[in-house]
């Protein structure tokens, strides 16, 4: 929102020397945003005057374009110039080449002289051109930066003004005016006008506040308006798409008539274009009080105006020229035609104010923010008269409104107001918040006294009432009295204030933040973490202190990758379920995941293409997997608890969104250096930061040999929690050898297509089940402190023996007196027979209550080879 200084201070009392920093700093104060500041002098500088055409000479060039030498005077008759620049001739009359063509001798013109700078910093100095040196130039609206006119010189005539030789054009055009801009919240619509904004500043300076609304007397409606019509009959949630349209009728009007310098100035301040003076005038109205507008060619009405819902399927021709299908939420306003406008968002093109129009119709009309906004989303027509309705105006301004329109309309474009007045619907009740005195200092710290209290809420433009009860903290109250209650009734231009904290929030506000103390809460006791909070807290922080770097993907990706990164029981040809999204942001990513791998890997991809290679990310987020059925029938109404079976049909409709752990490595484990050669990351990398995270939890894996598509087809591992029982306990249900993830390589196929290096390698868990499973406790295993005895096997297995497999038989075999199996060689080759392979495994034994003798290590060793040889059919070689 732009507030042009010179409208501001009509309405409260800015210093003249204040800038639009300065009006920001205090709009800052009551809680306002601050944007940007709009200066035109900022890039325009001058000297700009005036100047009176004396002589244009045509002249015809080779290039086949013909140029003008002109004469003009660029100070009154009878007076020299008093400007010394180099270029300015002291006689008044500068001569200049022109290469418009839309003006005559004698026509008044902006003159930019020797020394002005234009915007992008262009200098005007005088140059020799076509065989004349220039000393100056004739101007257009867009070299001034007053708008896209490009297509001749501004003559001042076409704007209705008649000014000496070397008048100011700053002044002249009010170019001296700047502007705030400010960010509005989607709670604080009143602030879309210079009404609300003054106020604001009021409150922030105690500046005197003089409302624009005040200031305009509308008459009373009579019989003798245009017949409108309120025919909602499907409103949405119960709430009339309008429930006050008021309409004003001004006759022979001129539309030729250009709108003044003043408010095409304000207009560009604020950011609209000037169109038209009808049009301008619309718009002006709107920023000032807040109230959109829309004008109607009363010669193209033809009848009653019904304000109702749309046929489905109805076609309206909006005022871009696009033919709009209609819903039957669409709100319109209609004649006996048909449909002539969108209410609130976009009038209709037969019935638009043209060149030509003479009689028109103001609308100024309250509609329900609720239908506007789906009309706008709906229809993809942002606009500032929708920005207002959909985040709600004031319902009693509506009439001033149409009041102050009528009034610029007569005075500006010479016309009549007709003697009807049409003004109907019905009035919102007012709601009335009770507010214990004592409840503001509860809720903010601070002390505030009740004249505080009432002061603040009346500035706000609120009624208040007092009265007293007994308090409700303690029946006695602090001194055995009664505590004061105030009853306030907001403001109709407030409609965010509906409760208490409410209205707590604007005294804090307006008192001033600063007032807030600064106290650190004190954190109840019994509370904290709950256990599902702590585990993935200590497994994120694990895989950071591992040397990974945490990222944030966004949920949504393509079906593709859903495909592709989902479940693996799609390779065996089951369909896999997904969320399609019936708002994406963009129309290739409509879909929410199902894993978290699509959007790392993303990320790795795009920090790859920027020369960073070295990458080991996680991430932790949700994931969804949509059940057999997906959302509810109907939504239930706002305002009311849903019964519980609403509840229940609601929470059953909502997919399952576990959460999940993914990590992804590209490149080398450390940077080279001198006497470091790097390890390339590999799949052993993925297999062991989800070991790492089991491990956290106190929960074992499982490793087996898995397919997956989006993997590559030997390195590839499927994580399963291990089949121990006492998991099953802890977890409520038998999770033993459920599968909860995959690590490994990727496909090679797919990391060339995706422009990521070979052997890029990912892991993910459903962090979910691996929390479930794991004990509350973790309790550590004692420390033997004998010593260890370490025998190696080397076993001769057919190549198709998964090695995983071996080595947990040797485990089993070998008894409790084995403490670690690892597999540390395979060989097939020279003394392996054909289609076999020799896997060595190194076995460290340790007793917690002796030192083991060779010969028990070597027993053990044995029962584990034997064990090998009939599961597996394994030689010792």
């Amino acid at each position: 929102m732009r507030i042009p200084l010179s409208w501001l201070r009509e309405f409260v009392p800015v210093p003249a020397n204040a800038t639009a920093e300065d009006v920001m700093a205090d709009l800052v104060r009551v809680g306002l945003e601050e944007e940007d500041v709009h200066r035109p002098t900022d890039e325009l500088s001058g000297p700009i005057v005036v100047g009176h055409v004396l002589e244009k000479v045509p002249e015809p060039q080779k290039n086949g374009k013909t140029i003008n030498w002109c004469q003009v005077r660029v100070v009154p008759e009878g007076q020299t110039q008093t400007l010394t620049e180099e270029g300015i001739d002291p006689s008044g009359v500068q001569g200049i080449v022109c290469g418009a063509h839309n003006f005559e001798v004698g026509d008044q013109v902006i003159v930019t002289l020797p020394g002005a700078v234009l915007p992008g910093d262009f200098r005007i100095s005088p140059r020799k051109t076509y065989g004349h040196v220039s000393a100056g130039m004739i101007a257009s609206a867009r070299e001034l930066g007053l708008g896209e006119d490009h297509d001749g010189i501004v003559v001042l005539s076409a704007l209705g003004l008649d000014a000496e030789p070397g008048t100011d054009v700053f002044e002249l055009l009010h170019l001296r005016d700047e502007a705030a801009e400010i960010n509005v919240t989607a709670d604080r619509s009143y602030a879309f006008s210079i009404r609300g904004v003054a106020r604001e500043y009021s409150h922030a300076t105690g500046a005197p506040f003089t409302d624009p609304a005040s200031l305009i007397t509308a008459p009373e409606p009579n019989s003798e308006g245009h017949p409108v019509r309120l025919q909602d009959e499907q409103p949405i949630y119960g709430v009339p798409g309008c429930d006050r349209f008021v309409a004003r009728t001004v006759t022979g009007i001129d539309p030729s008539w250009p709108t003044p310098p003043w408010m095409a100035q304000r207009l560009r301040l604020a950011g609209l274009r000037s169109i038209s003076l009808p049009v301008d005038i619309s718009n002006y109205v709107m920023w000032e009080l807040g109230q959109p507008l829309h004008f109607y060619d009363g010669d193209k009405l033809q009848g009653e105006i019904v304000v109702r819902r749309a046929a489905q399927g109805e076609l309206l021709t909006t005022l871009d020229g696009k033919d709009r299908i209609l819903s039957a939420e669409d709100l319109l306003i209609t004649d006996e035609r048909g449909p002539i406008g969108l209410a609130g968002v976009m009038g209709g093109e037969e019935t638009e104010v043209s060149g030509d129009t003479t009689t028109v119709l103001i609308e100024s009309a309250h509609f329900d923010p609720v239908s506007m906004g789906r009309t706008r989303r709906r229809h993809k027509l942002p606009s500032e008269a929708s920005k207002r309705n959909e985040r709600g105006v004031d319902w009693e301004i509506a009439d001033e409104a149409a009041e102050r329109a009528v009034q610029l309309l007569v005075e500006l474009a010479g016309g009549t107001p007709g003697p009807g007045i049409t003004d109907v619907g019905t009035r919102p009740a007012p709601s009335t918040i009770e507010l214990p005195a004592s409840y503001p200092a509860r809720r903010m710290g601070v002390d505030y006294t009740e004249d505080q209290i009432e002061t603040t809420l009346t500035d706000l433009g609120a009624t208040v009432r007092k009265s007293t009860a007994p308090q409700q903290d303690t029946p006695e109250g602090p001194d055995g009295g009664p505590e004061t209650i105030f009853s306030v009734t907001a403001p109709t231009w407030r409609h965010d204030l509906q409760i208490p904290e409410d209205l707590v929030e604007e005294i804090a506000r307006l008192v001033g933040y600063d007032q807030i103390p600064a106290t650190v809460p004190v954190a109840p006791p019994g509370r904290g973490l709950t256990r599902e909070q702590a585990a993935r807290r200590r497994v994120l922080q694990g895989l950071a202190d591992a040397g990974l770097t945490e990222v944030l993907a966004y949920p949504f990706v393509s079906e593709a990758q859903n495909r592709l990164f989902g479940s693996a029981r799609e390779a065996d040809g089951a369909a896999q379920r997904m969320i399609h999204l019936a708002n994406p942001i963009s129309a290739e990513f409509g879909y929410l995941r199902t894993s978290l791998l699509p959007g790392l890997l993303e990320i790795a991809r795009r920090n790859h293409s920027r020369g960073f290679r070295d990458l080991a990310l996680y991430e932790s987020g949700l994931v969804f997997h949509p059940g057999e059925r997906l959302g509810s029938v109907s939504i239930p109404p706002l305002g009311v608890r849903p019964p519980d079976e609403i509840l229940a049909e609601l929470e059953a409709g909502i997919p399952d969104q576990p959460r999940h752990v993914a990590v992804v490595f590209t490149g080398n484990d450390s940077a080279p250096g001198a006497g470091h050669t790097p390890r390339a990351f590999d799949w052993q990398d993925a297999v062991g930061a989800a070991q790492d995270v089991a491990a956290i939890l106190g929960v074992e894996l499982d490793l087996v040999q898995g397919a997956h598509q989006a993997f590559h087809p030997g390195r590839a591992a499927e994580l399963r929690l291990v089949a121990v029982e006492a998991l099953s306990e802890v977890s409520g249900g038998n999770t033993a050898g459920r599968s909860i993830g995959v690590a490994g390589e990727l496909h090679p196929r797919w990391l060339e297509n995706a422009g990521l290096p070979a052997r890029t390698s990912a892991m993910e868990l459903d962090l979910d089940a691996l929390i479930a499973a794991a004990a509350d406790v973790v309790v550590a295993q004692p420390l033997s402190t004998y010593p260890a005895t370490t025998q190696d096997v080397a076993l001769v297995v057919p190549e198709d023996v998964v090695a995983g497999d071996v080595l947990a038989t040797i485990r089993e075999g070998a008894g409790t007196l084995v403490e670690d199996v690892a597999l540390f060689d395979v060989y097939a080759g020279p003394g392996v027979p054909e289609g076999h392979k020799s896997l060595a495994f190194s076995l460290r034994f340790r007793a917690p209550d002796r030192t083991l003798t060779t010969d028990e290590a070597s027993e053990a060793r044995a029962a584990a080879t034997e064990l090998a040889a009939s599961r597996h059919g394994a030689v010792l070689r």
